[in-house]
């Protein structure tokens, strides 16, 4: 089993650079596909998964400028993205297969464009890979749903409708996806039921998307301990 052995005796000083969180930074590039305005993002981790992340997004359509760090202090990088024309709603099994994280387009394609295509991440059966909670929350805002040949086809070319959606058990990503497909959704959605966000005392990094959506202007929010309603504005 492997260990960390640490021998102390000796007092700890210096300072160190905290890089930005992998699982806050991912969702908030898909959210660029919502608007058609540049989202600048620092102090990025320099990570694999932000790179596979932005080959998906420029696919779709996505232009964007990386720089090095944005401010001394920092060890990240800068991304500016700019979603103003999607050329394509489809995320191929080439792309999606390399990271999970790559199912969060389909929100916000979804929802800016009334339709998606997204690959099944892995390419593999619907059971192993538990995406039903974003499939089944989707349809509750009125998408039709398709699974055809490893593919998830989306379609709402009237656009979405806010709804009651009950979790029936916590996932991080089916919540940010559904956070992204309200806020362009007319009329209130409401999210309740053991969401990750919720359960763990408002700590998770599903809460900075309802942060960033409100300073977006997308949405207006409410959040219990139980349950979170927003509205476009």
């Amino acid at each position: 089993m492997d260990r960390i052995r640490i021998r102390g005796g000796r007092p700890l000083e210096g300072r160190i650079s905290i890089g930005g969180a992998k699982n806050a930074a991912l969702p908030l590039m898909t959210a660029a596909l919502l608007t058609d305005e540049t989202l600048t993002l620092e102090n990025l981790p320099f990570l694999a998964d932000i790179t596979t992340l932005s080959h998906l997004l420029v696919q779709h359509g996505a232009s964007i400028t990386m720089t090095g760090a944005a401010r001394e202090a920092e060890t990240g990088h800068t991304l500016a993205l700019s979603a103003r024309n999607i050329v394509s709603t489809t995320a191929p099994y080439d792309l999606v297969r390399k990271m999970r994280a790559s199912i969060l387009v389909l929100g916000p394609l979804l929802a800016r464009c009334g339709e998606a295509r997204v690959s099944l991440p892995g390419g593999c059966a619907i059971g192993t890979r538990p995406v039903d909670l974003h499939i089944a929350g989707l349809e509750r805002l009125g998408a039709t749903i398709e699974l055809k040949g490893g593919y998830i086809d989306a379609r709402a070319p009237g656009g979405l409708t806010g709804a009651e959606i009950v979790f029936a058990k916590p996932s991080v990503g089916a919540t940010e996806n559904l956070l992204m497909a309200a806020s362009l959704a007319r009329g209130t959605t409401v999210l309740s039921g053991p969401m990750y966000y919720l359960r763990d005392g408002l700590k998770s990094p599903a809460l900075a998307w309802i942060f960033a959506l409100v300073a977006a202007g997308l949405i207006g929010i409410g959040l219990t301990m139980r349950r979170a309603s927003m509205r476009r504005i």
